[in-house]
């Protein structure tokens, strides 16, 4: 089977005071398999969101891109 890439960003939606969790969690719902990513955008390294998606199957890499940017990398594993 391919593997599923989602990537959203949410720096704008913080921006706009937007709450992103749902959001979130409704992309990572389209990560089904093994290997899929799921690839976060944000303006600071979302610590909380590290936890709730380990405790749906998924490994992290995280990047500091720039001052106020931070791409998370999220893997679904078997």
């Amino acid at each position: 089977m391919e593997q599923r890439i989602i990537e959203i960003d949410v720096r704008e939606d913080l921006k706009n005071k937007i709450e992103p969790f749902q959001k979130i969690m409704e992309a990572v719902k389209e990560c089904k398999e093994e290997n899929d990513v799921f690839i976060l955008h944000a303006p600071f390294k979302p610590v909380p969101l590290f936890a709730v998606l380990k405790a749906q199957g998924f490994t992290h890499e995280e990047e500091e891109l720039d001052k106020k940017h931070w791409k998370v990398t999220f893997t679904k594993k078997g």
